[in-house]
């Protein structure tokens, strides 16, 4: 199960290999990594990762969650990439716009680059999956703040195309 997450504004993928209690996970493609995770009462999860021990306090706020470990906030907003949904295709927007491949295929075009500004609906990379090509957009105005998909590349659903700020 792959889920775009921000993190205080910053985009990570994380995909989820096995489920808790016993957690394998990959996070941005690196290595899978291991944890426990057990939640001893709602909003309260005990992480053990790396050897060390965590407790994350979870609510939920309007514009996500907010958790708390270790003294520090973290504001989360958790995206599945494959789930359309009426505010993920209306235009305009604030925040970090994160440009999900909808599909497996192959990135045939690169129509931007990183600090070019876009307008909204302007395309921004072409996906071609079983003989179509798919021209992601932009749903909003604003500036490419990274495009970690190559031309040539393969990539996967949910896979992280590009970022607009």
């Amino acid at each position: 199960m792959k889920r775009v997450l921000s993190v205080n504004g910053r985009q990570r993928v994380i995909e989820i290999l096995d489920p808790p209690p016993a957690c394998r996970f990959e996070l941005d493609g690196t290595q899978a990594r291991m944890s426990s995770i057990e939640s001893p009462e709602p909003g309260v999860y005990s992480i053990l990762l790396d050897g060390r021990s965590y407790d994350a306090f979870v609510e939920e706020s309007p514009s996500g969650l907010v958790v708390w470990i270790e003294g520090q906030r973290f504001e989360v907003a958790v995206h599945d990439p494959r789930r359309w949904s009426r505010n993920s295709a209306r235009h305009g927007g604030e925040g970090v716009q994160t440009i999900t491949s909808p599909m497996p295929g192959k990135v045939v075009r690169v129509l931007v680059s990183p600090g070019d500004a876009v307008e909204a609906g302007q395309g921004v990379i072409v996906v071609e999956a079983m003989k179509m090509q798919n021209e992601m957009k932009a749903n909003r105005a604003g500036t490419v703040l990274s495009l970690p998909a190559k031309e040539g590349a393969t990539v996967t659903a949910g896979d992280v195309l590009a970022t607009i700020g």
